[in-house]
């Protein structure tokens, strides 16, 4: 039997008008195909109530079928090597606060170990996260895409991918008054005076200083890598070379499935990044247009890592890194997600909270990393849509704290 091991928490979530037509920092884009309404922004506070209930190992499901671990052990490896040169006192400022020397000494032991799931048990305890009484959240999926490039400009290859523009400036609006909240502002100076950056109709429009990383011959492509975060670009001379996430232009993510939905251009059935893209490339001038609104932009940056950098800094492991809110979650966390993929079938397995996005809202929201791959992977990826239950493993015998912080 669980029990109750944490109070209740408060979370008050604030929006300030001053500030709305800004986001905080990013990373890669998830796309929505849910068809909402978005609501006035008004200066409203919402509640949520999180309560942790501690757990065994025992009573998870399936727990022992979970025995290949080879690869969430390099995951978790790959988050130590970030964790071990920390020097605050929790992993993050996210409501759960997890002493980072508790995390450091697991990390330490980790490398000796040769039985690894026998070693989380020993180390680690699991709670069962809810979340205003529910243990159900929302899980999802994304994807490293592929995307045709050439370093020269030509008649095939005409569509500029954009690295970090030279003009483009952010500030803390805390870092000039500590009464407010701690929010990232971007924009540009013009006239002496800070303005919001460029929408993506402007950018397409040429309105941006910003250095050209590389040409592709669909954007399309582009677009999709936007909303991924990063691809494998397959050079004309047979180069392959990773493109991460570097910069956003500061407005909020619309997702193009809510869009084409909202509009009937999309029937629900269609709604996968799949049929997205399919009817993007049947209707590519009204998929153009469509794509103006979102007026949010990705720039981005090539790297050099085994693969794709999460929001940890650390290179994403196929099937064993999450998305999740760190608000509410740390990065580095060690997760066991319990949900069903695109084919029903189950994904109940130990991941690593190692990446966030701007649709990954709460404590019980994940976006579960596919992999790198071509259509195939984006279709599998674009169709999961599931619900969920998660639970978070934690130090044994560490102090554990809720937050109370106020978040937007």
């Amino acid at each position: 039997m669980m029990k109750n091991f944490l109070a209740f928490l408060w979370i008050p979530l604030l929006a300030f008008i001053l500030f709305k037509e800004f986001k905080s920092p990013t990373e890669p884009q998830i796309i929505d195909t849910q068809v909402t309404e978005t609501p006035k922004q008004e200066e409203v506070i919402e509640e949520i109530k999180i309560n942790l209930l501690d757990s065994e190992f025992k009573a998870i499901p399936n727990w022992e079928k979970d025995s290949n671990l080879a690869a969430f052990k390099k995951a978790f490896e790959n988050s130590c090597k970030i964790i071990s040169s920390k020097k605050d006192k929790y992993l993050a400022d996210s409501v759960i606060k997890i002493e980072t020397k508790k995390y450091q000494e697991i990390c330490d032991k980790s490398a000796q170990t040769k039985d690894f799931k026998k070693f989380i048990e020993e180390n680690f305890t699991p709670f069962l996260i809810i979340e205003n009484g529910n243990e159900f959240g929302k899980f999802t999926s994304y994807y490293e895409s592929r995307i045709n490039a050439s370093h020269k400009k030509s008649e095939k290859y005409k569509y500029p991918v954009y690295g970090k523009p030279n003009d483009l400036i952010e500030i803390n609006i805390k870092d000039f008054d500590d009464s407010l909240p701690s929010k990232r502002l971007v924009g540009r100076v013009e006239k002496n005076k800070m303005v919001k950056y460029y929408t993506r109709e402007d950018i397409y429009e040429g309105k941006i200083n910003a250095p050209i990383i590389f040409w592709t011959d669909s954007y399309i492509d582009l677009f999709i890598m936007q909303i991924q975060g990063s691809a494998i670009a397959h050079f004309d001379n047979g180069q392959d070379m990773r493109i991460g996430y570097a910069e956003n232009n500061g407005y909020n993510f619309k997702g193009i499935g809510s869009i084409l939905l909202k509009k009937g251009l999309l029937k629900a059935g269609q709604a996968s990044m799949g049929g997205i893209k399919q009817w993007m490339l049947e209707n590519p001038k009204l998929a153009l247009e469509n794509m103006m609104e979102n007026e949010r932009f990705i720039f981005h940056r090539l790297i050099d890592a085994e693969g794709p950098l999460g929001a940890q800094g650390a290179p994403l492991i196929a099937g064993r890194s999450v998305a999740v809110d760190r608000k509410f979650i740390p990065l580095g966390s060690v997760l066991w997600v319990d949900t069903t993929g695109p084919q029903n079938e189950k994904i109940q397995k130990l991941v690593v909270a190692q990446d966030i996005g701007s649709a990954i809202k709460g404590a019980i929201r994940g976006d579960y990393f596919w992999g790198s791959g071509n259509d195939e992977v984006l279709e599998m990826a674009g169709k999961m849509n599931s619900s969920g239950r998660l639970f978070i493993l934690l130090p044994k015998s560490a102090e554990i704290k809720n937050g109370n912080k106020k978040t937007q």
